[in-house]
């Protein structure tokens, strides 16, 4: 296993790890299960979005993100006794040019920037990441959606794709570390396939899953850091030592 230092690029799962997407679909859900006077934590709503929209990635890979984020919130209606109409939908499916990025994201981005080939692979459209990338405010070497892919993670076709991407970008083979949150959609597919993950634990000592599924399998990510921030200052010290 290379040191931290020694990769040459990196891969960066965006909502969750680089975008606060939990801070983003709640202030579209709670609002909307206010409306509906319904009884339902921002906790609970979060943890039932999660099962709806891992549910629709795995029925439609073809869909583009805006429908699953729709269809999702249908599924959550549906749970809880609620007939989701069109503009409530609409709502959240536009709503991920809204979503924020975590403080600390566009620094460490711009930090790593200097040092490693950054790549996005991401659960989401061309268009949703463009609003998304503007808040990052960082060039990244390649992207890769599912909407480039056909398919949502945890699908291995999402991450043959990065590697072979990767592997067009002149990155040598066990030199690319993939950085995620989310230990369901990423940490359990990269780490079948060989590939070193970073995990960035936003949620930290929070109960429950928030807004991924839990992991189906147990997977032990190569490094933990508690923040972007906290990972980049590794990163960076490791390639100065060098």
């Amino acid at each position: 296993m290379p040191e931290l230092g020694a990769f040459e690029a990196l891969s960066f799962d965006c909502y969750g790890t680089l975008i606060d997407w939990e801070a983003g679909i709640s202030a579209v859900l709670v609002p909307w299960a206010r409306e509906h006077r319904l009884d339902v934590s921002a906790a609970k709503l979060l943890e039932r979005y999660a099962e709806a929209e891992a549910m629709h990635e795995t029925q439609s890979p073809g869909a583009r993100y805006p429908e699953i984020l729709g269809a999702a919130l249908s599924s959550v209606g549906s749970a809880l006794g609620v007939d989701v109409g069109a503009a409530e939908r609409e709502r959240l499916a536009t709503s991920v040019g809204d979503w924020p990025a975590f403080p600390d994201s566009p620094h460490a981005l711009a930090r790593l920037s200097a040092r490693y080939r950054l790549v996005i692979l991401s659960n989401v459209d061309r268009r949703s990441f463009a609003s998304s990338n503007a808040r990052l405010g960082v060039h990244f070497d390649a992207i890769i959606t599912a909407e480039d892919v056909g398919s949502y993670k945890p699908s291995p076709r999402n991450f043959e794709a990065l590697l072979e991407t990767v592997r067009g970008l002149g990155v040598h083979d066990g030199r690319l570390l993939h950085v995620a949150q989310s230990l369901f959609h990423d940490h359990v597919p990269a780490r079948s396939i060989g590939l070193p993950t970073a995990w960035i634990d936003r949620r930290g000592a929070r109960p429950g899953w928030g807004a991924t599924p839990p992991p189906r399998v147990a997977v032990t990510p190569d490094w933990t850091f508690p923040s972007m921030a906290a990972f980049a200052d590794a990163c960076l010290d490791d390639r100065d030592r060098r």
